[in-house]
């Protein structure tokens, strides 16, 4: 295929097809849409991408994929799981379906351009969570975009186009990025349902209304104070509470809140929180937890 054009030369507004109406692709498509671009065709398999595609979607003919990268003439938008990724741009590409003006922008945040072969492109992750409905879109503006891509300056565009800001990713430092975006937002929510099911066993039968202002006062703690914002039982070094946390905790939790407590000790040694000699009976309580934990 040829170089992708300079954002400069190429024709505004874009016409767009999207292959994978889940939860991101769908929504993308439709902020691409109320930009001022032209979605006209999108591929949906399932019963519940089909109905998002036509919620969201509601100028978008739905067809199968290869028939979607035929009519996007400017702009292909793959929003597919990323182990899917390579098979499906390969899949294209060896039908012909991808055109010589065609631009391939896939969501994956752990892939960069490796994935695409010799079919031009960019990679475009949106820092951001989704649930696949129009509420999504309220969250886009200001938002990072992790990006890789060879012409900048029209991945740039797209992105302003989005209410995003890029930031540039190296192509070896995306699984980096991704695990990092995985491990802070994916493990929020097991972390904050596994507390929510702890107060439940303690009796709490509302848990969100005890979590909440506690955990927005953490997170803006710990994004403007970083490792100063620690505090407990952990990083005061009191090894008998953690361990009647340990006694009484489901076994089933047992092995995360070990992790974390572990994790959370070496962080507060190191950042000066929590003297190397106060942790020695902490450490010894988590050591004899960890024996006794199962496998």
């Amino acid at each position: 295929m040829s170089a992708v054009p300079r954002a400069g030369r190429r024709a505004y507004p874009l016409v767009v097809g999207v292959v994978g109406a889940g939860r991101v692709g769908a929504v993308l498509g439709a902020a691409l849409a109320e930009a001022g671009h032209r979605v006209v065709a999108a591929a949906a398999v399932s019963t519940a991408s089909r109905e998002r595609a036509r919620r969201l979607l509601p100028q978008a003919v739905i067809l199968p994929a290869d028939e979607v990268a035929r009519a996007a003439t400017d702009l292909l938008l793959l929003a597919v799981p990323d182990d899917h990724l390579g098979a499906v741009v390969s899949g294209l590409a060896a039908t012909g379906a991808l055109g010589p003006g065609t631009v391939v922008a896939h969501t994956s945040g752990a892939h960069g351009l490796g994935v695409l072969g010799d079919v031009d492109g960019l990679a475009l992750h949106p820092a951001m969570t989704f649930t696949g409905a129009a509420a999504d879109l309220d969250r886009l503006p200001g938002i990072a975009w992790g990006v890789t891509a060879r012409d900048r300056a029209f991945a740039a565009r797209l992105v302003t186009d989005l209410g995003g800001v890029p930031e540039w990713i190296a192509e070896d430092a995306r699984p980096l990025y991704h695990a990092a975006l995985a491990h802070g937002a994916n493990h929020l929510v097991t972390l904050v349902n596994e507390a929510a099911d702890l107060l439940r066993a303690a009796g709490v039968e509302r848990p969100q209304v005890v979590l909440s202002p506690l955990l927005h006062a953490a997170l803006e703690n710990a994004l403007s104070l970083g490792d100063a914002a620690l505090t407990g039982p952990v990083s005061r070094g009191d090894a008998g509470t953690v361990g009647k946390h340990l006694s009484r905790i489901a076994p089933e939790s047992v092995p995360a809140y070990l992790a974390l407590a572990r994790r959370t000790a070496d962080r507060a040694i190191a950042a000066g929180r929590l003297r190397p000699r106060d942790a020695a009976l902490l450490m010894d309580v988590l050591a004899q937890a960890t024996v006794g934990s199962p496998t």
